[in-house]
């Protein structure tokens, strides 16, 4: 499992080994005049102005874009003697107040923060900021440290906004906000994000709680954490999608969260991905890797998934929980490479299944590269499977680990002997006699749209092999 972090070396056993520090970041006490209410917003002088008064309550009037008054000396390439935007609030002054774009736009908007250490339209949101309804279209933003397209750090609040620009930060860089540590709802980013560590399409890194979002487009990271909606979440992530393309160097790369409860309770739950994702250790089609605080619940991937050690359609390396859910898309790798998870150490895996194929060198498995000391219950894979050594139907080494009522299929896999689990006929896949006979809590619909959800499990029996109720 990843069990250290350190932001320049990986060194990978079983499951991954990292090392790094994540810099904490201080709440601020904000010294601003009393508020005036509903101050309008028409050009780029009335936003400017709002860093003078950070308890404020604006509301935007109008689209902001290159032909609005004052864009050439405070938002376009040559303002502020070439930096562009300067954020509004800062880690010890920030806008605690409202802000209501009113579903008009911040457009060409260019920011390369050189020097500051938070960078965004707004780069420091405190507790009670809220920024709501507002977009940043074709914008260009770069920082030191934290970047984010909408707020660079978050303690507030972000509703029903977007983010269509390319990002890049030095340690932290998410497309609508950098650093979450409040709350983001109904809100969502298009473009391209790059960062050396902590990189995710919507935020880079995630304390707070990520809700109805998605994320489209390319995300690009280094040495640890990239995720295509979030690099590293250590909060909860709900009802989310990201759909694209994510690439990583290092360790922890994921179609929708790079790593999984590191620091704190992570949670991913009613979430899936599409598309690809391509790193090197602890690559996974949903989650590159989750620690033992990490939760992944009712979600599914159908992300092809490449790497090389600790592959996994829907989690890469696990020793936190992953139940109820699924993956489709194909997984290769070349050590511990598995249809569902890559290495399972310590890890529980429940009422889950697969069905894309895995090729890979060594411990290769249908649904688990590798079971060290961990649990899997009530699952089963289907897709074909191909390996040189230890290479299983559901499970390619079993290490001390427990594998209880679980199921591959011999003919689809290709594989007649797993490290454990049952091998079954593609018709016995299919009998609901297999399933209810090992105790699952599945019953028996008359079609896949005929949903029971009484039971974990449902099934068209003698036509369809196990999904789970909750499926869409």
């Amino acid at each position: 499992m990843l069990r250290t972090l350190n932001c320049h070396a990986a060194r990978v056993g079983i499951l991954l080994t990292i090392t790094v520090l994540i810099a904490g970041m201080a709440g601020c006490d904000g010294h601003n005049p009393p508020a005036s209410q509903n101050l309008e917003i028409r050009t780029w002088h009335d936003l400017d102005a709002v860093r003078g008064n950070l308890i404020g309550s604006y509301i935007l009037m109008n689209d902001l874009d290159s032909s609005a008054a004052g864009y050439d000396e405070l938002a376009g390439p040559a303002g502020n003697e070439g930096m562009g935007w300067l954020p509004i609030g800062t880690e010890d002054d920030a806008f605690t107040g409202t802000f209501d774009g009113q579903g008009y736009e911040i457009s060409d908007l260019f920011m390369i923060g050189s020097g500051l250490s938070h960078v965004g339209v707004f780069g420091f949101v405190g507790e009670g900021g809220q920024i709501e309804d507002i977009g940043v279209v074709d914008a260009e933003v770069v920082g030191d440290e934290v970047a984010g397209g909408l707020v660079g750090v978050c303690y507030g609040t972000v509703t029903n906004s977007y983010s269509i620009a390319s990002v890049y930060g030095h340690d932290c860089a998410g497309g609508l906000v950098g650093l979450c540590y409040g709350t983001v709802t109904d809100s969502y980013f298009n473009g391209i994000v790059t960062s050396e560590a902590s990189a995710g399409g919507l935020g880079g890194v995630n304390n707070g709680t990520v809700s109805k979002c998605y994320a489209t487009g390319t995300v690009i990271g280094g040495f640890v954490f990239v995720g295509g909606l979030l690099g590293l979440n250590d909060g909860t992530v709900t009802r989310s999608y990201f759909s694209g393309n994510v690439t990583g160097s290092g360790p922890a790369i994921g179609g929708l969260v790079g790593g999984n409860g590191y620091s704190g309770p992570g949670t991913v739950r009613n979430s899936y991905s599409t598309g690809s994702v391509t790193g090197e250790n602890g690559v996974g089609g949903l989650v590159g890797v989750s620690w033992p605080q990490g939760i992944v619940s009712e979600c599914y991937a159908t992300a092809n998934a490449d790497g090389e050690r600790e592959v996994g359609g829907l989690v890469g390396g696990n020793a936190g929980a992953v139940s109820d859910s699924h993956s489709t898309g194909n997984v290769t790798g070349e050590d511990n490479v598995g249809g569902l998870v890559g290495g399972n150490v310590d890890g529980n895996v429940t009422n889950s299944y697969c069905t894309g194929s895995v090729t890979g060198e060594s411990c290769v498995g249908g649904l688990v590269g590798v079971n060290e000391e961990g649990t899997v219950r009530n699952s089963y894979s289907t897709g074909s499977v191909a390996g040189n050594s230890s290479v299983g139907g559901l499970v390619g080494w079993n290490e001390e680990g427990t594998v209880n009522d679980s199921f591959w299929d011999i003919e689809t896999s290709g594989q007649s002997a797993s490290d454990d689990g049952t091998g079954k006929t593609a018709a016995e896949m299919k009998n609901i006699a297999t399933f209810s006979g090992a105790g699952w809590s599945i019953t028996a619909v008359a079609n896949p749209d005929a949903r029971n959800s009484a039971y974990i499990w449902n099934i068209v029996n003698g036509v369809t092999c196990p999904f789970l109720s909750w499926q869409p």
